[in-house]
């Protein structure tokens, strides 16, 4: 499968309409081992302004890739054991994020099982940690931009997605009813409570 990096102006720079543009894009890691890509299958949005956001109380060391301009890579640690994995999607100097939740793994399998410890293809990149940690992510790609400047870069879509639905977000309890979290509907590979994810 040839995987063609996007460019400056594929994507769109305001928070929503990148999280909803993303569903289909493949995100990609060339490692010393192999190339490890899968296709994104669930986003969830962080506008500017929003309580549940890390960039909501102001710009940080920990965080200051959110306000970066659109499109480069913010990664946290978590729980003191995964990688979350988001892009920044603001102009410069406004927080705004995108949290990549889950990945349908096309390329690079072995590699991920190895990372992972598992075989179970549905599990490998399902949750932002999972996802990390089966792409070997980590603290080192903060604030790297995503248009093939390193090895960890966004590829277009090999094909169109599917249709995508919209539901409250997964685990945050400010702004919860929000509808900003984005699927491919009727895909295997998403995360959370199977009632958020009608087909």
């Amino acid at each position: 499968m040839q995987l063609d990096p996007v460019a400056a102006g594929d994507l769109p720079v305001e928070t929503t309409a990148l999280a909803r543009a993303l569903i289909g894009h493949v995100l990609v890691h060339e490692t010393s081992k192999g190339l490890i890509a899968g296709r994104i299958v669930e986003t969830e949005a962080y506008p500017p302004g929003d309580p549940a956001a890390h960039h909501y109380r102001g710009r940080t060391q920990r965080n200051a890739s959110l306000f970066l301009d659109a499109h480069h890579a913010y990664v946290y640690h978590i729980y003191g054991t995964s990688y979350c994995f988001n892009l920044s999607a603001e102009s410069d100097g406004v927080g705004g994020g995108v949290l990549v939740r889950a990945l349908e793994p096309i390329a690079g399998l072995a590699l991920m099982q190895g990372n992972r410890r598992t075989e179970q293809l549905a599990d490998l990149c399902r949750g932002p940690g999972r996802l990390c940690a089966a792409l070997g992510i980590d603290r080192r790609f903060d604030g790297v931009t995503l248009f093939r400047t390193c090895a960890l870069w966004v590829a277009r879509p090999p094909y169109s997605p599917g249709r995508i639905g919209a539901s409250r977000r997964v685990g945050i309890s400010r702004a919860a009813s929000r509808l900003l979290r984005y699927y491919e509907r009727g895909s295997a590979f998403i995360s959370g409570p199977r009632s958020l994810s009608p087909a």
